[in-house]
């Protein structure tokens, strides 16, 4: 079997997008989703892998913007749709699809490749590390009591349009990137995604709807949700299915929480993805009856050591020599020194003698300061060379704010 790797051209999209739909077991997805997808989709970074004249493997990417420690907005490549036919697994499709994607990654000059898995055991050996959590809650609304600051009642709230509230949402989102790891800067065409609601994927739920909350006549944050309606023997039981709540402040943050527990006929709000340090935990009289629970987030792999650790900043002095190992991507490999603070940081090789051994694998998943290089070590996966070098730089990359994704690719 010879299977050949090529860019995928636009004619063929919709070939290559179904043999993804079918590797994922689903039937195909409504029109409106899949011409959201089919707009995004950047076709110089798009792989399709041929087995004469069928399709055996997809893989993508986007071009994206990272927010990482201390605020900048790194350039990162969002790998997606990536599938192999059942028919062809285990035959070296995946792997060729990973090379040929990283190899482009770095010339392309982007120090960091970032996904969402559908299976986290499939990347490690491709260099991605856990990086992040979401948070998944189940709130008994009709049972939970929120705890809320001074200012409450003066927030407006109001319902919009998706398209008329659109350009605010953004606004109030693009301002809240900077300020926690992990976060995607959107770029022209991704406004449209979190307000993608096909009726035949609603499971369900109804429309959904948008609640811009104001304060002294700017909008500072906006909720988007929407509503299941059931009926049990003791009347109401509905559910409100939140999609997204930002907020500029803690005032307006808590009046939009407030505004959730208390929609009519509903008795349970599901939020399938918050961040890990969700302030609300800190709101509600029980947060046992919220359920919480929490999985694997995004995953990061450094393609350039160097300028993926200068790229962020460090919460307390660091000077440290990593001892790396990549052997997907052995240009990575070997000893750099990081020497860097809450100001900035330089990164470059040494013969110094290592303080730490880590795979790149370990490297992802601590950049974002989710993990720390502590807890690492305690798996065996972290090596301590020096004395005191684990504290040092576990404190150093670790972030006040956890890292989070808000909406998948």
């Amino acid at each position: 079997m010879t299977v050949e790797l090529r860019a995928l051209e636009p004619g063929q999209w919709d070939n290559w997008y179904g043999k993804l739909e079918r590797a994922f077991g689903s039937a195909r997805e409504p029109a409106e989703e899949r011409a959201l997808w089919q707009g995004l989709t950047e076709f110089e970074r798009s792989i399709a892998a041929w087995d004469e004249d069928e399709v055996v493997g997809t893989a993508g990417a986007f071009s994206f913007g990272l927010s990482v420690p201390g605020g900048p907005v790194v350039p990162a490549a969002g790998v997606t749709m990536v599938s192999v036919a059942s028919t062809h697994r285990r035959r070296g499709v995946l792997t060729s699809m990973m090379r040929r994607q990283l190899d482009d990654v770095r010339q392309r000059g982007e120090p960091l490749a970032v996904l969402t898995a559908s299976e986290p055991g499939i990347y490690g050996r491709f260099g991605y590390g856990v990086a992040s959590e979401q948070l998944r809650l189940e709130i008994d609304t009709a049972r939970v009591r929120l705890a809320l600051p001074e200012g409450v009642d003066g927030v407006r709230l109001r319902f919009v349009t998706q398209e008329e509230g659109r350009d605010a949402c953004e606004e109030v989102y693009a301002r809240l990137v900077a300020g926690r790891p992990g976060m995607l800067e959107r770029r022209p065409g991704w406004e449209r995604l979190p307000t993608l609601h096909p009726e035949e994927a609603r499971e369900g739920s109804g429309a959904l709807l948008c609640v811009l909350a104001e304060a002294e006549g700017e909008v500072r944050g906006y909720t988007r949700y929407a509503m299941k309606a059931q009926w049990g023997p003791q009347g109401p039981d509905g559910t409100v299915v939140l999609r997204d709540l930002e907020a500029l402040d803690p005032v307006v943050y808590a009046a939009l929480w407030r505004y959730l527990f208390g929609l009519d006929l509903t008795s349970k709000l599901v939020a399938r993805n918050r961040p890990a340090d969700e302030a609300l935990l800190h709101l509600v009289s029980d947060a046992r009856r919220c359920r919480p629970s929490t999985r694997d987030g995004l995953f990061v792999r450094p393609l350039d050591v160097s300028a993926a650790l200068e790229a962020r900043k460090y919460t307390a002095p660091v000077d440290v020599v990593l001892e790396v190992t990549d052997p997907f991507c052995p240009w990575n490999e070997g000893r750099w020194r990081l020497s860097g603070d809450s100001k900035g940081a330089v990164c470059g090789r040494t013969a110094d003698p290592a303080d730490l051994a880590l795979s790149v694998r370990e490297l992802g998943s601590a950049y974002l300061g989710g993990f720390s290089l502590s807890s690492l070590a305690r798996a065996g996966r972290v090596r301590e060379l020096r004395g005191g070098a684990l504290t040092e730089a576990s404190v150093a990359f670790r972030s006040d704010v956890a890292p989070w994704v808000a909406h998948g690719f």
